[in-house]
Formats: structure tokens, sequence, C-alpha cells
């Protein structure tokens, strides 16, 4: 690696709250010559919107559209091509900075590591590049937060699971499970939900969407509109409350 490049930054700024990004993220935020960030199409980005107003004018701004989001393909390139065709891409145009000894900052909702999109980046770039990468509050830390539930009790094991799974295997892992995130909701909710009723838990069950975010919104799981559960969405189960 040349000593001129530019640092790859990984900044979990926090799941939507501007106030729960970590000191740490927001010097480097504040420091860096380039700031990246991930954004659909007519989206401002839920992480760009909670930095926003850290930023300086000097500061380039690069922004990765997402050429989808959940759209149904239809061609000859499915979803996880045109996907990772993006990340390429954008792998390229962050490398560009870091070759000209730019540092880019690229922000990324929650944890960078934990369903972050930096993460396609950090594949591409971080054997070639110097890099570092800074936590941040991820979704469900903020979502236990704001219903105020404890997640896990003692010796309880947490399992994190995406909604897109099939139903068969969702149902097991849950049954096998003593406390349960349950993120990437949106169309899944109204299968999530069945398998939840299955398994005796839809009364457990909390449902949150878009968490810290000025717009959350917490209600019964089965008051929930599935045509209008949004992506940020998220549901918990959590461990049976020992009694200390």
């Amino acid at each position: 690696m040349s000593p001129t490049q530019g640092r790859l930054l990984g900044l979990g700024v926090g799941p939507g709250d501007p106030e729960l990004i970590t000191v740490k993220a927001l010097r480097h935020l504040q420091q860096a010559p380039v700031v990246a960030y991930f954004a659909g199409r007519g989206r401002k980005g839920n992480a760009y919107a909670s930095i926003e107003s850290h930023l300086q004018p000097q500061q380039i701004q690069l922004r990765l559209e997402y050429p989808l989001t959940t759209e149904t393909v239809s061609g000859p390139l499915s979803y996880d091509q045109i996907i990772a065709a993006f990340y390429d891409r954008s792998a390229l145009s962050v490398a560009a900075h870091l070759r000209q000894g730019r540092d880019v900052a690229v922000i990324c909702e929650g944890d960078p590591m934990l369903y972050g999109s930096y993460m396609y980046l950090h594949d591409r770039l971080a054997a070639d590049h110097p890099h570092q990468v800074v936590p941040g509050v991820c979704a469900m830390l903020g979502g236990a937060a704001m219903l105020g539930t404890p997640l896990v009790y003692r010796d309880q094991s947490l399992s994190v699971l995406a909604g897109t799974l099939p139903a068969e295997e969702l149902h097991q892992r849950i049954a096998m499970a003593d406390a349960v995130v349950i993120m990437k909701l949106g169309r899944q909710l109204a299968k999530v939900r069945q398998v939840l009723q299955e398994l005796g838990l839809e009364q457990r069950a909390l449902y949150i969407e878009r968490a810290t975010m000025e717009t959350q919104r917490m209600l019964p799981l089965a008051d929930v509109d599935p045509a209008s559960s949004p992506y940020f969405s998220m549901i918990l189960v959590p461990g049976t409350r020992w009694q200390a």
C-alpha cells in the first residue's frame, strides 16, 4: 500500500437520532475530506439525514445511489447481480479518492458491520487500502431502548434474523432461540407474523419502525398493516424475564 493513500473510514452513525453518533465517529466525520453515503433514488438517505448538520462546506460529498431497492427485477440480470455491480462501481469511486491521498468517510446507519452497506465496500477495498471502522449504535439496540425492554437475561442467547428468510427456516430458528430480533421486515411482515402466531409468540413480540427517528412508531404487532410496514422496521421477541 502506498504511504500517500487515503484511509477508508467506515463510520457507524447510529440508528437515526442525530445525537446517537459517537464522539469518535463525529471526529472522523468532520476531519474527512470526502464523505460518502448510500441513498435510494430520489431520497436523501437516513444516515446522511442524521449527520448532515455536522458537515463542512469544503468537504466533498460522494453520493452512492442504489439502482434499485426493493423493486421487482425483470430482465437478464438478477437483483443480486445488479446490486453486486453497483457495489463494484461504488468501490471504484471511493478508491479514486483514496489513491489521491484523501480519506473517505463512508457513513453507515447503525453499525457498519451489522447488515451495514459499508461492509460491501470494506470487502472490496480493505485489503488494498488503509482502513478503520468505528462501531455505531445499531438499530436493534436503539429499538430495545425505545421499547423499554431488555433483550436477554443471564445465559440466554439472542438470534438476529432477516425477515427475508423462508417461512420454514424462520420457524425453525425462532423455535430454537431464547430471544429474537427480526430485521428487514417491510413486505415480509405478514409472513413473519404468521410464523410467530404458529409458535404462540405473537403476544410476546414487540414491533417498532424507524427506531429513534422523528417518524418512529410503535404499536401492537396485530395492529400493523403489512402493506405499510417500512424496510426499517423490526420485531423484538425478548427473552423470558428473569426474577432476580
